[in-house]
């Protein structure tokens, strides 16, 4: 399973390993699909690779011939460059490639790369399945803290496979790594994440998703940016719109928004916070709509507290404070599973 984030040096893993002489039977592509030009949350169809004429199937949603596809194959290699959130639907992939191996008796060969938000651990904890979706498929931290290949580890070691199965499993961990580092992508994620600012905003701005706010979908600052119609939420305006695999929410498509610029913040430092949410929410003379979406704003944070915490004036740090019981476990049960030092 990969896409265009799949690289060897300058070359993408498919063309290196048809190179080598592996014989390779067909590839799943995740959200974005296997060039990663698809706008996020558009079907991924079943087609042929332009450049290879490799088969590709969809792993984002569901897939019926997804068991007899992989019957077909001896080791399924997994590589995808996550960022660090739950509900960066990559990982709920992973998942989905792990359960396909163990039901099938097929072999996986996870690809670690580097975590680019790997240098912290925050938000809630999902618990109920009420809230699993494709944007929060894991009973983790909001901002896990994790590589793929040690998600990979805790999937199969905390037994969250179906029927407790576990799937023969291979990490192939990152040289010269640690969770502390700063690490910029060599390849863009996915196409509203082009730069290492927008994929560090990117932990703080997604739970926006869940409003009718714009963070830059369709501008050339994706994730950089927030606005609304309103010239309440501040003095910078930008009007959002479309771009190749990427269009904004056509509640402000074509609007002049007004709002924050972020783009020059210091990335490296900027870390999750909910201080522009709760900014914007005060700000706000339409509090009972704010949450336009509160269904997905909930699977987003896995839990529908931190929407009525906002909603009650709770400030961050009582927020942050209702956290700790369960992050506390959780950062004791991701110790397990680091194959690099971490950063704490």
């Amino acid at each position: 399973m990969g896409n265009q984030t799949s690289v060897v040096g300058d070359e993408h893993l498919v063309d290196v390993l048809l190179r080598e002489g592996v014989d390779i039977k067909f590839a799943f592509a995740p959200e974005h699909g296997f060039r990663g030009d698809i706008e996020r949350g558009e079907k991924v169809s079943n087609e042929f690779d332009a450049k290879t004429g490799l088969a590709l199937h969809s792993l984002y949603g569901e897939n019926e011939k997804a068991d007899s596809i992989v019957n077909s194959i001896d080791v399924m290699i997994f590589d995808l460059q996550d960022v660090g959130a739950r509900f960066y639907t990559y990982v709920a992939s992973m998942h989905r490639v792990m359960q396909l191996c163990a039901d099938n008796g097929k072999k996986v060969i996870v690809l670690d790369r580097p975590n680019p938000n790997g240098d912290q651990v925050d938000g809630p904890v999902r618990k109920d399945d009420k809230y699993k979706a494709n944007i929060s498929y894991h009973k983790i931290a909001m901002i896990h803290g994790l590589t793929v290949g040690e998600l990979a580890n805790m999937i199969n070691g905390e037994g969250w496979l179906d029927k407790g199965k576990q799937c023969d499993l291979t990490v192939i961990p990152v040289k010269n790594y640690d969770h502390s580092m700063k690490y910029e992508l060599p390849v863009v994620p996915s196409p509203s994440l082009p730069n290492y600012t927008s994929v560090r905003l990117y932990m703080s701005l997604c739970l926006f998703e869940g409003t009718d706010f714009s963070i830059g979908r369709g501008t050339d600052w994706p994730f950089q940016v927030v606005g609304y119609p309103d010239p309440v939420f501040g003095k910078f305006t930008f009007t959002p719109g479309v771009r190749p695999g990427m269009a904004a929410h056509v509640e402000q498509q074509g609007n002049l928004c007004y709002g924050l610029d972020l783009r020059n913040v210091d990335a490296e430092k900027e870390k999750f916070t909910l201080k522009y949410l709760i900014d914007f929410y005060n700000k706000s003379d339409f509090k009972d709509k704010f949450f336009a979406r509160p269904e997905f704003f909930d699977k987003l944070a896995g839990t529908d507290q931190l929407r009525k915490q906002i909603i009650a004036g709770k400030t961050e740090e009582q927020i942050k404070e209702s956290w700790k019981p369960e992050l506390s476990a959780y950062k004791k049960m991701r110790k397990k599973y680091l194959l690099y030092p971490d950063f704490e």
